[in-house]
């Protein structure tokens, strides 16, 4: 296992650092037959910073990332917290991320589609404008938000299921892939009543109805 322990506006000492790497190894060599990367950064959260934050980023596969993040009043208990939720992940997907290990560490890489990521700036309180408001005859109008982060993806082959799991293990909002049965891009996504929204683009086939039950 690759860990880094990093800390923003917090010192982490070494009797923290040996806390994290110990849990960190139990729950590697628990759960995984291959080399990991893992992530630890703590911060200091609220007014007059009166909690601590933890994320964890653990990467174990190739695009396969695992996030987890808590908050509480020392960072022993904050870093426990995300621990116990990163390890509640892993340990629901367990077989299947061996699984998958195997199969996409033998993907050829002309099966990824590459793909631009751009992270956009836009003021508190303001929205995108469409394209329509935003331009004249194709011609900006000067409201765009600004491109602050710019990054190349892998929009991956995924079915729906494994498309879910990766959904759930990196805590993100919404996942682009390429859907496996029809070679179509999809999204899954985080619907607010907490359920998982599946977008198939008419045109795309069949698909893979009833995948997103008991997932």
């Amino acid at each position: 296992m690759e860990l880094t322990v990093q800390g923003k506006q917090v010192d982490v000492g070494e009797a923290l650092r040996a806390h994290v790497t110990g849990k960190l190894e139990d729950i590697d060599q628990k759960y995984f037959n291959h080399a990991t990367t893992v992530t630890v950064t703590f911060s200091k959260e609220g007014h007059g910073h009166g909690t601590f934050k933890v994320h964890i980023s653990y990467l174990v596969g190739k695009n396969i990332v695992i996030n987890a993040e808590a908050e509480a009043g020392d960072p022993y208990g904050a870093f426990d917290a995300a621990a116990e939720k990163a390890a509640k992940r892993l340990r629901r997907y367990k077989k299947r991320l061996r699984d998958h290990h195997e199969r996409t560490e033998k993907t050829p890489e002309a099966e990824i589609l590459k793909a631009r990521d751009y992270v956009l700036a836009v003021e508190s309180g303001q929205e995108i404008a469409s394209e329509q408001d935003n331009h004249d005859d194709g011609i900006p109008l000067g409201d765009d938000p600004v491109v602050v982060a710019e990054m190349t993806t892998n929009i991956e082959s995924l079915s729906v299921s494994e498309a879910v799991m990766r959904l759930e293990l990196s805590d993100q909002a919404a996942l682009l892939f390429r859907n496996a049965s029809h070679n179509g891009l999809n999204m899954v996504y985080r619907r607010p009543d907490g359920n998982v929204g599946w977008v198939d683009p008419e045109g795309n086939g069949e698909g893979e109805k009833g995948l997103l039950t008991g997932v």
